[in-house]
């Protein structure tokens, strides 16, 4: 893609009103646009990576068998009211009334949309089990929507729920979705920094867990285990008395954090709810056992730049970045235009943005560069082609490599 062709612009100055690291960034850079507090626009820049992390959590839920639907925004009162969630304690849901004077509600969650759907097609135990997902917009009235894309009153979420016959069978596919999850966040490249925590379950189960990303700026606090790394949040630790109920260790050290996912046990809250019951081998009726595993898109993405990143900008992980390339022409002359314009083409099939712009200065270039944080920076000047090279240089990294540009390609399938 071509710079010169991006509607969008980079800002000099931090947003006034954004305090999270996440925000300040992705809006200076051009990625998204702030339309109200907790709401986002996504701009080319954002969509791009958006898109990534979306394949790559499309792809791990597939690889675990989940078969992915699409499910409705706008529910009826009547659901929620089969699962006593209609007048919720929270008040989180939007609610609004139609010309005709019905109820319906914005869904913030969808147990009840999907746990009626799969009653529909699910009769006996040799339907089971099921894992379904979706990738979907989530709407909640948040008091205090803060922290850019980490806490939102509209959001992208993917949502996946489990239909199985046994409470053993459950389980077995529970550790099998936390495998899931550490791998995107390994692929997003937040892995390291990424731990298993314990929270307490609510009415569901006695835990659940949450995926904790380490980061200075976390607006979460967990004690994390110093022999097995399990984070544990503070109810627990208080439930505990200050030691690791998986391994009893007593050293634990705080840490802040973002929570980037959670999963948890519904065991038959739901099924039983919709009586959605199962016939096993003998013909006799059983509840469904549910479980339910959440991950916002939006945070991931928010949280990913809360951790890459220095003084000059974003530094994406090669796997999320909006491009893999930053292609530029230094300076506004034909010799090395010409040389660019080649470059362009021969780099086509490569993810490549193509800095071309006529009206920046080689400084307002290399500080838009930085701030994007696109991976590798390739640049076109006299210099360089003073000695048919070109100068390649990691995004992070300070120096900078003089390559010939016949050798580009062979260079760069090694460099990346």
């Amino acid at each position: 893609m071509r710079q010169s062709n991006l509607f969008t612009k980079t800002i000099r100055e931090s947003p006034k009103d954004e305090k999270s690291i996440n925000a300040k960034l992705l809006i200076r850079a051009g990625f998204f646009d702030k339309l109200m507090a907790g709401v986002y626009s996504y701009l080319p820049l954002g969509f791009l990576v958006f898109s990534k992390i979306k394949n790559i959590i499309r792809e791990e839920m597939n690889r675990v068998s989940g078969q992915e639907v699409f499910l409705p925004t706008l529910h009826p009162r009547k659901i929620w009211e089969t699962t006593d969630r209609w007048h919720d304690k929270e008040g989180i849901m939007f609610k609004l009334k139609s010309r005709s004077g019905k109820d319906y509600g914005l869904g913030w969650t969808h147990e009840e949309v999907i746990t009626p759907l799969v009653k529909k097609f699910v009769q006996s135990y040799k339907d089971l089990p099921v894992s379904v997902y979706q990738i979907q917009n989530k709407f909640r009235d948040e008091l205090r929507a803060k922290s850019g894309l980490l806490r939102g009153v509209e959001f992208v979420m993917k949502d996946m729920y489990s239909f199985h016959a046994s409470e053993e069978d459950l389980n077995k596919y529970y550790e099998k979705v936390k495998g899931a999850y550490f791998r995107i966040f390994q692929r997003c490249g937040i892995g390291k920094k990424t731990f298993l925590a314990l929270a307490l379950g609510g009415a569901f189960s006695k835990y659940s867990h949450e995926f904790q990303t380490i980061t200075p700026y976390g607006e979460d606090t967990i004690y994390l285990c110093q022999k097995c790394k399990l984070g544990l949040n503070k109810e627990i630790i208080e439930d505990q008395k200050y030691k690791c109920p998986q391994c009893k260790n007593k050293e634990l050290e705080i840490k802040k954090t973002i929570e980037v996912g959670n999963i948890f046990d519904l065991k038959t809250r739901f099924s039983k709810a919709f009586d959605f019951t199962f016939k096993d081998k003998d013909g006799k009726d059983k509840p469904i056992m549910m479980g339910c595993y959440g991950l916002g898109l939006g945070r991931l993405l928010g949280t990913i730049v809360e951790v890459h990143n220095d003084e000059r900008g974003i530094i994406w992980p090669k796997e999320v970045a909006p491009f893999l390339i930053h292609l530029i022409a230094l300076e506004n002359e034909i010799k090395v235009s010409k040389a660019s314009e080649e470059l362009y083409r021969k780099l086509q099939g490569t993810e490549v943005l193509y800095d071309d712009r006529e009206d920046k200065t080689a400084g307002e270039k290399f500080a838009d560069s930085d701030l994007i944080g696109i991976p590798i920076r390739v640049v076109v000047s006299k210099k360089t082609l003073g000695k048919n090279s070109v100068e390649v240089k990691k995004r992070g990294e300070k120096k900078e490599q003089l390559v010939e540009i016949a050798n580009l390609n062979k260079f760069l399938k090694s460099f990346i």
